[in-house]
């Protein structure tokens, strides 16, 4: 274990100038003293790790180290083929680049390993589109998948409502998400990260000037908090339902997960039936009553008032259809 860290600690430092102790304590997940000890050791056994003291100091490798550990392990080269998604990569235009390095990857690896891709091939597949849509891929992609690798910035025109507007953006990064493509991208002035639909993109040309990225930008995180945002920008009205403990445990398939978190957050205490009580965030009426339908009996809708009606004029049309057949 610690041998397979002290390899992992040489190649984070042979990757980058310099690492301070609590940036590679909190890769290595240890602590700052066990990096201490570790650099110590690596040291001693004449790997040339050096400690800069200071605010603004770090370990470094000295004079281009450079190691010659970089041998894979079965589990590690089965990884490695499974790192790719080759729908994404040909709608992008880096089918040809991602199949090369595939290529060199193979031929470096020994004899034992030849089988590596074909298992991992044969063993797992991504199919990154949602169920019943079919894949199509936006024309504009390739343009901006340029511009995010070569950090360029582009002028582009985007539909929005009826019309399209005209932008200047930094594009950070792609985003795919059940078949469809996103764009982070940052609008120089005001300075604020936004998100686009890239099928919604008209044109895109790439301006000479490149844009300095802002490091602290962490795509799957930004990503993340714009999903649960734009999630929960949606649930504007509210219901109040009565469920059951089956209409509990069935609650974030019928209104999804942050809906039915939330809810389930502000119930009271079971009745003697173990049935509680929430109050919903949903979009709208209208939605509200075609998820809570999928309940069945396991769900009473108390408020408000046009909602329950609503099901009152279901229960009634189901007995009138029951009762005849």
């Amino acid at each position: 274990m610690r041998a397979a860290r002290l390899i992992k600690m040489v190649l984070l430092l042979q990757s980058r100038a310099a690492m301070t102790a609590g940036e590679l304590a909190r890769e290595l997940e240890v602590s700052e003293r066990t990096v201490n000890r570790d650099a110590q050791a690596l040291s001693e056994a004449g790997v040339p790790v050096y400690a800069d003291r200071g605010r603004a100091g770090g370990y470094r490798l000295v004079g281009g180290y450079r190691t010659r550990l970089t041998g894979l392990a079965r589990d590690e080269a089965e990884a490695l083929f499974l790192s790719g998604v080759p729908g994404a990569l040909r709608e992008m235009g880096l089918a040809d680049a991602a199949s090369a390095a595939r290529l060199k990857v193979a031929a470096a690896l020994l004899p034992s390993l030849q089988d590596a891709p074909r298992a991992a091939a044969q063993r797992f597949h991504l199919d990154a589109p949602g169920w019943f849509k079919a894949p199509g891929t936006p024309a504009l992609l390739p343009a901006l998948a340029e511009a995010v690798w070569d950090d360029r910035c582009v002028t582009a025109r985007y539909r929005r409502g009826d019309g399209e507007v005209a932008r200047l953006l930094e594009p950070y990064g792609l985003v795919l998400k059940a078949g469809a493509w996103y764009l982070c991208a940052r609008v120089p002035d005001p300075g604020a990260f936004r998100t686009y639909r890239v099928d919604r993109f008209t044109s895109v040309e790439a301006r000479e000037t490149r844009f300095e990225r802002d490091e602290d930008f962490d795509l799957p995180a930004h990503w993340s908090a714009q999903a649960e945002r734009f999630a929960r920008s949606l649930l504007r009205a509210e219901a109040v339902v009565r469920l059951s403990p089956a209409g509990v445990r069935r609650l974030p398939d019928a209104v999804g997960v942050p809906a039915a978190r939330e809810g389930l957050a502000g119930a009271g205490e079971p009745d003697g039936a173990g049935w509680v009580t929430v109050t919903l965030p949903v979009e709208s009426e209208e939605v509200a009553h075609a998820q809570l339908t999928g309940l069945g009996p396991e769900a009473e809708v108390l408020a408000p008032g046009s909602l329950r009606a609503r099901f009152a004029r279901d229960a009634a049309r189901l007995a009138a259809l029951y009762k005849a057949a």
